[in-house]
């Protein structure tokens, strides 16, 4: 049995350009993790600056110091 990924399937958003530098370590991480979400998705391997949105979501949306910021937090 494998464990399931934190990802699933990638909703297609309108996006907002964003331009950031990564280590080439990272990259090649990105490149395997859309391997391995492609296999368990069932889904053609996306290209990996498609993952970082979603995972930095998820990474916001489980970080619970964060969720108390926001509800503190007075705009």
């Amino acid at each position: 049995m494998t464990a399931k990924l934190r990802l699933g399937p990638i909703a297609d958003d309108k996006p907002v350009k964003l331009t950031v530098e990564l280590p080439a370590a990272l990259h090649r991480d990105l490149v395997a993790y859309a391997a391995a979400l492609a296999a368990e998705t069932g889904q053609p391997p996306m290209p990996p600056e498609k993952l970082v949105a979603p995972m930095l979501a998820r990474f916001m949306a489980t970080d619970r110091a964060f969720a108390r910021h926001r509800r503190t937090r007075v705009d």
